[in-house]
């Protein structure tokens, strides 16, 4: 049982970098790796890019230029974010003290109720960035996602927005074929191409694979197991292409990309990063608790031309 309720607990600048770092990148997306993350951006990053014509020519004894270079860049600024909260204690005291006893799933127990408390809110904030990630909105508490970035880039070649549909397991391999389609020639091949799909896109994939329908693959499904073929976790290819889910993505969504060519960007070591638990009992006699913490968080992709969309209008190319 806890000896004491006072949980008053205040982490500035870089200490708090470990409480910021489980809220941020805990996200589905960054745990898993399926993204790079710029973890020490203080105000800006700049996302440069290289390109050339052919370089090669035929040889001679002089100095000719063989190509043109031509340097552009994109810019990744995190976003400052907050989050204020006010709780009454009594609410969770309970669970916590639960916990300490021993009644608990977890692998690692809160030592504190402050512990306790900032654990079960950045369970919620990482959630939260999740949607940001793929498709946010800048607004309160949110920053442009990645499809609200694409949606608005006339760079975007038109052959590779691929108009999308409700997508089923009827017609899902079908629509993932679009897609492939619309991959250049020189992405094609590489270890870190994915498909981020939305939920529904790749429940309906799984459905298909199980087989017992004109779609799916053939009458007993992936390896003769019908429906329970699949294992969550396992990892899924299309043609070739890595395919993953992404719970940010809205459904009928999907981007194709490689890892590399998207970011987040955060200032996990920033004197701005703040987080604090304030008992108000001895404030105001009250129960409530006061939980503040201070972020940054921010995406963008470097090489519009190396990306694939579906089912994302792109307004700039109407």
């Amino acid at each position: 049982m806890a000896t004491s309720t006072s949980i008053t607990t205040t982490y500035a600048g870089e200490f708090a970098g470990k409480y910021v770092k489980a809220s941020l990148l805990s996200a589905p997306t960054i745990a898993q790796g399926l993204i790079e993350v710029k973890p020490n951006v203080k105000y800006k990053s700049v996302l440069k890019r290289f390109a050339t014509g052919d370089l090669l020519a035929n040889g001679s004894c002089d100095f000719t230029d063989t190509s043109s270079v031509t340097l552009t860049e994109r810019i990744l600024e995190p976003k400052n974010l907050q989050v204020n909260l006010k709780l009454c204690k009594a609410d969770f005291q309970s669970d916590w003290e639960a916990e300490q006893m021993g009644f608990s799933a977890h692998d690692q127990l809160p030592p504190t109720f402050a512990d306790f408390l900032i654990a079960h809110l950045a369970e919620k904030i990482a959630a939260e960035n999740e949607v940001s990630i793929w498709r946010g909105v800048d607004g309160a508490g949110k920053f442009d996602g990645f499809a609200t970035l694409l949606a608005a880039d006339a760079a975007l070649p038109t052959a590779q927005e691929v108009a999308g549909t409700t997508v089923t397991a009827a017609n899902v391999i079908a629509e993932l074929g679009k897609i492939v389609d619309a991959i250049p020639a020189t992405l094609y091949g590489r270890d870190d191409l994915y498909i981020y799909v939305s939920q529904n896109i790749f429940k309906a994939y799984v459905r298909a694979l199980g087989g017992f329908g004109a779609n799916g693959l053939g009458a007993n499904g992936s390896d003769g197991k019908g429906t329970q073929w699949y294992a969550m976790g396992n990892e899924l290819m299309f043609d070739g292409v890595k395919l993953v889910m992404v719970q940010g993505l809205a459904a009928n969504t999907a981007i194709a990309t490689y890892k590399e060519n998207l970011y987040f960007g955060t200032g996990l070591i920033s004197d701005h990063n703040e987080v604090k638990v304030i008992d108000m009992a001895d404030i105001d006699g009250s129960q409530n608790v006061r939980f503040v913490m201070r972020l940054t968080g921010g995406v963008q992709y470097s090489i519009v031309e190396d990306i694939v969309t579906y089912g994302i209008t792109n307004s700039a190319n109407d």
